[in-house]
């Protein structure tokens, strides 16, 4: 049965057929993209509630669910409508990391989350003066390519590692870093789901089956509650979500945390050398994580200009600062654009209106927080895979005859997945962009800012010695 038309006004407002999408691509594509993300409600709560601050606090975990879904829901939704491009925000993974083991044990929890505060606003300012946006703009066209396939290999070992088909071997005399699954072999029911729904979501994709990457996370899910019930699993061989119904699906939401920040007072606690050091820090990750999520995300939804610059990239850019503002301000670390949001792109999803519906559905999720949960990451990682197959498939458009573009290209893919990080891998391809061109006597074709942003970077990949040296580690 064919989907309703969109009424004329919804269509002039988010240009759904001027981009080729229907009102079928953006519901699918925005149930997609919440099913890849919505782990977040539980990890964000886990990663955050597992550290105490100086004084031995910790974040209760029921409010900490709340907040997460509370960011996620408004920023998503504002970012559909002022951007309008399909681009869900969440609390930003290694962030809440870095706040919750690096920054917290120094500080309080409301001094640590004053300083993702100032990162957001410091994010802000850039955007507002042009800065950021013009940083976009000086990234030549060779490196967004190689930057989406980065994207598209690191989103796709995320899929992997999720799912327990790649695991870390444990212990310093491992001769590797990674295996496969457990004890370098495929083995229990839940990565026997995954695997099975990497085959079928491959399958309809090459069969050209609508909706077959949110095909393939019902089915899936389906599966893996049918195997849970009969084999009686517990949720620790599942991982971090077992797929088992619960008991009692609506939970009422607890915001006693939205509010619970101090702007000013991680300064007073650990210096403010130290405390600017780690704002630096928290806007470096931010920044450059976006630059690369934006960019792969709408590479594949083909919405890139013929200079391949990210439509309505100010608007984008500014959502992406207040996301880091309103996560700290909600205790909730700094929200980020996602690299998920590509799943609901490979569903057809073109443009906001399939934010409104991913933002809903976290809104939705204030109140049924149990019932999302449900999803396992076995079922939601096969997304991730096939989503990482379509961003590889722009590595073509790379030239590799040109080695002072392969070579910086080589490395931004490679370290992406490598250090589990976009911003390294931004990182690396841009200082190694500016010493080849200069190796070769192509200063010139390099951008002023493209300099400046390396030395940035160098500052970055530096910064254990430079805290050393001004002795504040």
């Amino acid at each position: 049965m064919p989907a309703p038309p969109l009424p004329p006004a919804v269509d002039r407002r988010f240009r759904v057929g001027e981009r080729g999408s229907t009102l079928g691509r953006e519901v699918r594509g925005g149930v997609a993209t919440f099913f890849t993300m919505a782990y977040i409600l539980v990890l964000n709560p886990i990663v955050l509630g597992g550290a105490e601050d100086r004084y031995g606090n910790r974040l209760p975990e029921e409010q900490l669910v709340t907040v997460t879904a509370l960011v996620a829901a408004v920023m998503t939704v504002l970012m559909g409508l002022t951007a309008n491009v399909p681009l869900a925000l969440a609390a930003g993974l290694g962030i809440n990391a870095l706040v919750a083991y690096q920054i917290a044990p120094t500080m309080s929890w409301p001094d640590a989350m004053g300083l993702v505060v100032l990162s957001g606003v410091v994010v802000c300012l850039l955007v507002v003066t042009g800065v950021r946006e013009a940083i976009m703009h000086a990234i030549p066209h060779e490196m967004k390519q190689a930057i989406s396939v980065g994207v598209g290999l690191f989103i796709a070992f995320v899929g992997f590692v999720n799912a327990g088909f790649v695991t870390r071997v444990a212990g310093e005399d491992a001769s590797v870093p990674v295996q496969l699954g457990d004890d370098g072999d495929l083995s229990g029911w839940p990565v026997s789901v995954f695997c099975l729904g990497v085959l079928l979501t491959a399958a309809l994709l090459a069969r050209g089956v609508k909706g077959a990457i949110l095909v393939g996370i019902v089915v899936m899910t389906v599966v893996a509650v049918v195997v849970d019930a009969v084999a009686g699993l517990t949720s620790r061989q599942w991982g971090l979500t077992a797929p088992s119904l619960p008991d009692d699906p609506v939970s009422l939401p607890d915001f006693s945390l939205v509010g619970e920040f101090s702007l000013f007072g991680a300064f007073e606690q650990v210096g403010v050398v130290t405390a600017v050091m780690l704002v630096f820090t928290l806007f470096l990750t931010d920044f450059f994580d976006t630059m690369g999520t934006a960019v792969g995300v709408s590479s594949e939804a083909g919405l890139l200009d013929e200079q391949g610059r990210v439509p309505n990239l100010g608007r984008l850019l500014f959502v992406d600062g207040l996301a880091a503002v309103a996560g700290g301000a909600a205790s909730a670390s700094s929200g980020t654009s996602y690299l998920e949001s590509a799943a609901g792109v490979g569903e057809g999803a073109r443009t906001g209106l399939a934010n409104l519906v991913t933002g809903g559905l976290f809104a939705l999720a204030l109140f049924l927080a149990p019932l999302a949960a449900v999803v396992p990451a076995q079922a939601a990682a096969p997304a991730l895979v096939a989503v990482g197959f379509l961003l590889m498939s722009q590595v073509r458009y790379v030239d590799w005859t040109r080695l002072d573009v392969a070579i910086p290209a080589f490395l931004t893919i490679a370290v992406m997945p490598f250090t589990f990080s976009i911003t390294h891998g931004i990182g690396a391809g841009f200082v190694s962009y500016v010493v080849v061109k200069a190796a070769v006597g192509r200063v010139r074709e390099v951008p002023a800012l493209m300099w400046v942003v390396a030395g940035l970077f160098v500052v970055h990949f530096a910064i254990d010695p430079l805290e050393r040296l001004l002795g504040v580690r």
